[in-house]
């Protein structure tokens, strides 16, 4: 058996990066609020099941629509860009560039491409440009929104250069 004389180095992973697209904390309050206006003009002080029906439908139904509204999970893991269920493999990135809202703005502005990827939410001001060199898919680019798009651009980088 022979040995080596060097230690062996483990090899580092590539950091991950995670994030979920939730809505902003105010988002709660004022669509709870607006649900539970409604359900008090549904109700309008008659008895019975109209009295108590629109709070025990709408409020939970709001509920629900917030947290669907804010599921979008943006992850970096296992050599894929994962965007809810959208996957992309990292060896067909060729750049990842965060951009602002501004950058935002003008990448899906009136000039955007048509075949882009976009999982855009309005709440959140950053997004980040994933140029793709995949000459078998006619996607040009994903557009993806995220709140730290310098972090989640640096993670796909490195992950596509340990890939």
């Amino acid at each position: 058996m022979r040995q080596s004389s060097s230690p062996a180095t483990p090899v580092a992973a590539p950091p991950g990066y995670s994030e979920r697209l939730g809505l902003p904390w105010w988002a709660w309050p004022a669509g709870l609020a607006l649900a539970g206006l409604l359900a008090a003009e549904l109700w309008m002080g008659a008895t019975g099941v109209r009295a108590w029906l629109p709070f025990v439908l709408l409020l939970p139904a709001a509920a629900a629509t917030l947290w669907w509204l804010g599921r979008i999970r943006v992850t970096v893991r296992a050599g894929e860009l994962w965007v809810d269920d959208a996957r992309l493999p990292v060896r067909y990135v060729a750049d990842a560039v965060p951009l602002d809202a501004a950058g935002r703005r003008e990448v899906l502005g009136v000039g955007a491409d048509p075949l882009a990827f976009v999982v855009q939410r309005p709440w959140v001001g950053g997004a980040v440009q994933v140029v793709l060199n995949d000459p078998d898919d006619p996607t040009p680019f994903w557009v993806v929104s995220s709140r730290r798009p310098v972090e989640l651009a640096a993670a796909l980088l490195a992950a596509r250069d340990a890939a």
